[in-house]
């Protein structure tokens, strides 16, 4: 498999966890330092920039399945821009599943956002990276590809838990709306064996 952005922090666990469940694990990644140092002679390992799609499809090509779960700082730009390339790579290279992360929030999940989450966070601090969640979502709804579309709530670094709620709809109350990154993860990497949301947008949070 190939795994986008696996120097952030839920990409890092995402590494962490293929690679410890025997997977083979292609990442492309601007500062290979980044990567956890003791999985890095377990990984192949390409230098290079996800906007550039000729880097892009060198890590899809010849792979059965590509997770995404890229970051860009704040900048509100490179999640739109690099699914745009990861679908064109795949769909160049034959490869057909992809699992992706974007945010709750998404779609008919903002019903599940707090005042704060919904008015301050995405209306205000974080409202970059919320329109290129959206203009990432768009991308992948028509890309015609095996995607999978996984909206966590926030972040967490707490332990594996698997005690986590999976696919309610956007009325649904009395969330916490976070989740540990090491549930994302391993949610993120179960949907390899499953197909009960291919073609589908599903949400999860505590």
């Amino acid at each position: 498999m190939s795994i986008f952005g696996g120097t952030g922090s839920l990409g890092r666990e995402l590494v962490t966890q293929a690679v410890n469940q025997g997977h083979e694990v292609t990442v492309l990644v601007r500062s290979p330092d980044k990567l956890p140092p003791l999985l890095v002679s377990r990984l192949r390992i390409y230098k290079g920039d996800i906007l550039h799609l000729p880097d892009v499809v060198k890590t899809v090509e010849g792979k059965d399945a590509v997770l995404c779960a890229i970051g860009d700082g704040g900048k509100g730009m490179v999640r739109a821009a690099g699914t745009q390339n990861i679908i064109e790579a795949m769909k160049f290279t034959g490869v057909r599943r992809l699992i992706c992360q974007t945010t709750l929030g998404m779609g008919d999940s903002r019903g599940n956002l707090n005042f704060f989450w919904r008015h301050v966070m995405f209306g205000i601090i974080l409202r970059k990276a919320y329109i290129d969640h959206e203009r990432q979502e768009e991308l992948l709804l028509k890309c015609g590809l095996d995607y999978t579309i996984v909206r966590p709530s926030a972040f967490t670094d707490g332990p594996l838990s698997r005690k986590y709620e999976i696919g309610f709809n956007g009325s649904r109350n009395g969330l916490k709306l976070k989740i540990s990154r090491a549930d994302i993860a391993d949610f993120m990497l179960s949907q390899l064996t499953s197909d009960d949301y291919q073609q589908k947008a599903v949400s999860i949070s505590t």
